[in-house]
């Protein structure tokens, strides 16, 4: 039988409970990347010519220019994934799988619904950010 040091740190469990509610591991590497700053990592789960399309912004496309972009654009930011929806067959043999939750920057916080597509490989080939917020919450966001 294995005991359990109950002198380990352990982060409440309001930190970790909302991850717990994605299930599949690309998603959650994805996720746990980003949260970590490790926007390296982060890009490794895109395929390739994987492209990440942030709110607002073109497109982006391939590993490289997904990490320069997020060592750019996200520092500071951290993600609250709430809820994966059961994924979607797609007729290219992709599988399209929605996740909402909540995005916080040192400015704000917002809804957030992230698209992601993913390949037989199991690798990001799209992931699409959507802002879920009300006219007036944008208008907020504005500079």
């Amino acid at each position: 039988m294995q005991t359990v040091n109950s002198d380990a740190a352990t982060p409440p469990i309001e930190e970790i409970a909302p991850i717990l509610n994605i299930k599949t591991p690309t998603i959650l590497n994805y996720f746990e990347a980003f949260d970590a700053c490790d926007y390296e990592a982060t890009s490794q789960q895109f395929a390739l010519d994987g492209t990440l399309h942030p709110p607002f912004e073109s497109p982006i496309v391939g590993r490289d220019a997904i990490e320069h972009y997020l060592n750019a654009e996200a520092k500071g930011i951290t993600s609250q994934p709430q809820q994966e929806m059961i994924g979607q067959a797609l007729e290219d043999g992709c599988t399209e799988i929605q996740v909402t939750g909540r995005v916080k920057t040192p400015l704000f916080g917002v809804g957030v619904s992230w698209l992601f597509t993913l390949n037989d490989q199991q690798e990001i080939v799209l992931l699409k950010l959507k802002l879920i917020a009300s006219p007036q919450e944008l208008l907020k966001l504005r500079k």
